[in-house]
């Protein structure tokens, strides 16, 4: 059977820090090839002499590393194994209180919606989602059986594995959290912008030709998007 790993991350999905957008996302590898994917990153960096061990992290974009960056992208887009999807939110629309839920556990609602289109029913699945803080390991145990129920796969065997992890430690994951990055800056009200990052967000606009501000198809299989409203159709 083949088997997946899926590494997932988030931006900006505390309630009250002021920012319109949270993006979840996540992507899809198969296990087989993480170790050639993992190299070929190591490979990029020590072509622009970045220590082997330095996070690729959205934050860190720059003028001064930026062609790296675009490397790293092509990396993701040139890779047919690799698969991209976020959920893009509008927190000025959150009406907890409304639906009888906290925000925390709208949070892993949110995941639900970004994993149920990477889990490959066929397949099993290896889900690392990058920890937000100490107290996720219960929320995490009822996502996975709530997917699994969703899946019809009432013995959760298709989810061998999903599990907290630190992204420091996972360069894969450490590229969804670029991705996701860019995502979210593209659809923030950001008063000052970094050149840097509105460069590598028109990259990725031009070779996904995707504008970053809607939905993208379904059924897009590389890089997918969803725009979710609170009202549960896409916007």
């Amino acid at each position: 059977m083949e088997k997946f790993n899926i590494y997932c991350d988030e931006s900006c999905h505390l309630e009250h820090d002021k920012e319109k957008v949270m993006v979840i996302g996540g992507i899809k590898c198969p296990k087989s090839r993480r170790k050639i994917i993992i190299d070929e990153i190591y490979t990029i960096k020590e072509e622009f002499n970045i220590p082997k061990m330095a996070e690729i992290k959205w934050n860190k974009v720059s003028n001064c590393n930026l062609e790296y960056f675009k490397k790293i992208v092509d990396l993701f887009l040139d890779t047919p194994d690799l698969q991209f999807r976020a959920v893009v939110v509008d927190k000025t629309k959150l009406y907890h209180e409304q639906f009888g839920q906290t925000h925390n556990e709208f949070y892993y609602k949110m995941y639900y919606y970004c994993l149920i289109r990477l889990v490959d029913t066929q397949a099993e699945n290896y889900i690392y989602i990058d920890k937000k803080d100490t107290k996720g390991t219960n929320k995490i145990r009822k996502l996975k059986e709530i997917i699994s129920r969703k899946n019809h796969d009432f013995d959760q065997s298709k989810i061998a594995r999903m599990q907290c992890v630190n992204s420091a430690e996972l360069p894969i994951l450490q590229l969804a959290d670029l991705l996701i990055g860019a995502v979210g800056y593209h659809n923030r009200e950001i008063v000052n912008p970094s050149g840097a990052k509105l460069e590598l967000v028109r990259y990725i606009q031009s070779r996904t030709n995707y504008s970053l501000e809607r939905s993208t198809y379904p059924s897009e299989q590389k890089f997918n998007l969803f725009f979710i409203n609170l009202q549960g159709e896409a916007m």
